[in-house]
């Protein structure tokens, strides 16, 4: 059973799509053809701004982790073989620091049927009983609706579609790229160390987005490429702001000033 069909979230569904195909049509003057390319762009935008709470909420949690590691650590050295009284001291430890070992997962999980609903709308060919238009439209030659596997096997006449595609996958390669740059975080230390073949290997894992983008309609894949770009902009400025050490922070430690004879 398809879940987008049950009455409730089809009608979620259904506002959803309301919404982008109303976009599209307010954009056209402007957009021309690209009005639902546009509109896809436009709805992801609205969708994880409202969504910036979630962010900074899992922010503070990365440096709430950060914090507490080296604590973490030590108990683990010195209790790691007693996992009742490393539990008991890991706990103790979160409540003294007023902090939670979940902090940041709730409002992710929150996140995931927003951003499922809206993923759908990109995807569904049929949505609430009726078709779903929006993957009807060309944006520079290329079907919302089609994906690149799906264009690779139209035989001639694939371009200049095909360049949309191409254009789309290298611009997630590269928002991948600099993911990985700017916002590669080291592993908290636990005690042992990583092996170094395990955190190559992760550390090439957001590259399967590429891939994934490769089979998904071009609508899909717009999206992909605005909300992974979003991701990192929004996670670089707010490690910036919130980080406690930082010197914006009206609360960040300050360096005592240079006495004066």
């Amino acid at each position: 059973m398809d879940i987008f069909s049950f009455g409730p979230i089809a009608a979620v569904l259904d506002g959803a799509y309301n919404l982008v195909t109303g976009l599209s049509a307010l954009v056209a003057p402007v957009a021309g053809t690209a009005a639902g390319l546009v509109a896809v762009i436009i709805l992801t935008i609205l969708v994880r701004a409202a969504l910036i709470p979630v962010g900074m909420s899992q922010v503070r949690a990365e440096f709430t982790r950060r914090r507490l590691a080296p604590k973490l650590a030590e108990l683990q050295r010195k209790h790691g073989k007693d996992r009742e009284t490393l539990t008991r001291k890991t706990m103790d430890l979160y409540r003294e620091e007023k902090a939670s070992p979940f902090a940041g997962m709730l409002p992710l999980l929150l996140q995931l049927p927003v951003i499922s609903l809206v993923y759908a709308v990109f995807t569904h060919p049929m949505i609430a009983g009726h078709a779903n238009t929006l993957l009807t439209e060309r944006a520079f030659g290329a079907p919302l609706g089609t994906s690149f596997v799906g264009l690779t096997g139209a035989g001639a006449g694939v371009w200049p579609a095909m360049g949309v595609y191409l254009v789309v996958l290298a611009l997630i390669a590269v928002v991948t790229t600099i993911s990985r740059k700017v916002l590669a975080q080291p592993l908290p230390q636990t005690g042992a160390a990583q092996p170094a073949g395990l955190v190559r290997m992760l550390s090439f894992l957001p590259y399967v987005t590429v891939v994934f983008a490769a089979f998904v309609p071009l609508a899909a894949a717009v999206y992909i490429l605005t909300s992974t770009s979003w991701t990192v902009a929004e996670r670089y400025l707010l490690r910036r702001l919130l980080d406690p050490a930082s010197p914006s922070r009206p609360d960040a430690p300050r360096s005592p000033s240079p006495s004066h004879p």
